[in-house]
């Protein structure tokens, strides 16, 4: 009851979404209009807000990292060893089929879902992994896709850097972390305004997310979205409890940190570059729809297993 109680308002509220879209009372226009607000103030907000809050400590292992990332590579390259078996998929597919195998749903979805379970005993090691997730993971897909375009290795890197460049939650960790580092915490008006932004994140989200479900087309590719959804949501997280917990010792808040992050469904970037290099663009669409409808019981069985249910 305790892993349902976690989980009923995330998904409650993406269902809320989807079907607020279905019946014309949310359009498409408000749906990117809210997604949009989201990457590029809400989020960031909650970053900021959370990283210089006082008394959010906590220690900086590699063995942290290495479980999730070993995990991701596990997953990365399952999805595109099994891409590449199959007919009409090229090597650009090929990273795309492995990326979305391997890309948590971290702002929509991981966000709202590890804070709930594990409140501010998750929260430093939450934004802990975001601020290498999100360059690790995009550089190294950007990177294999442009090489698979023929550019050189100065180009594929100018173009990493725009990308990074360009998105506002690494624009955030980087002022938080910045904040945090220089003992800055915010106060009076910038307080408060970054307060009132983060607080409508996880709703906003939420919400927007639910919506978006409405334009991806579930019967695309069956067999290949339940492919990727398996990787993701089930052989990802596995691969990342076992170093976590087996392999490394770390303290129990950043396993169960580690495996929630890799048990969230496809994340919206793999579809967002696929769209951006014309690749594969509805098998990642239903894959990410298939993750998200699964994700509920493979979040409760990943919570059981992890003590928090």
């Amino acid at each position: 009851m305790n892993a349902v109680t976690i989980i009923a308002p995330i998904f409650g509220i993406i269902l809320i979404g989807w079907a607020a879209a279905v019946a014309g009372l949310l359009s498409d226009r408000v749906s990117d209009g809210l997604s949009e607000y989201v990457f590029a103030i809400a989020v960031p907000a909650l970053i900021i807000g959370t990283l210089t809050r006082p008394g959010l400590t906590g220690e900086i292992a590699w063995s942290y990292w290495i479980s999730y990332f070993g995990g991701a590579g596990v997953a990365w390259l399952a999805g595109s060893w099994i891409a590449k078996r199959r007919a009409g998929i090229g090597r650009q597919g090929a990273v795309l089929h492995g990326f979305a195998a391997s890309q948590s749903n971290t702002i929509f979805v991981g966000v709202p879902t590890i804070l709930q379970a594990y409140g501010e005993e998750g929260a430093f090691p939450l934004f802990l992994l975001l601020a290498v997730h999100l360059p690790l993971m995009m550089g190294c897909a950007t990177f294999l896709i442009e090489a698979e375009a023929g550019r050189t290795l100065a180009q594929r890197l100018r173009g990493l850097v725009l990308v990074l460049a360009k998105n506002p939650i690494f624009g955030a960790l980087l002022v938080g972390m910045l904040l945090k580092g220089g003992g800055i915490v915010p106060g009076g008006v910038a307080k408060s305004l970054i307060d009132a932004f983060g607080s409508t994140a996880s709703t906003c989200a939420l919400i927007a997310l639910g919506a978006g479900l409405r334009r991806y087309r579930l019967l695309f590719d069956l067999p290949g979205a339940l492919v990727i959804a398996v990787l993701k949501l089930v052989v990802h997280p596995l691969v990342v409890w076992l170093l976590a917990t087996r392999v490394f010792s770390m303290p129990p808040a950043y396993a169960g940190v580690a495996t929630l992050f890799a048990a969230m469904p496809v994340g919206i970037n793999a579809y967002l570059l696929a769209v951006r290099y014309k690749a594969e663009t509805g098998l990642v669409a239903a894959s990410l729809l298939v993750s998200t409808l699964l994700a509920p019981f493979t979040t409760i069985a990943w919570l059981t297993v992890l003590g928090r249910a």
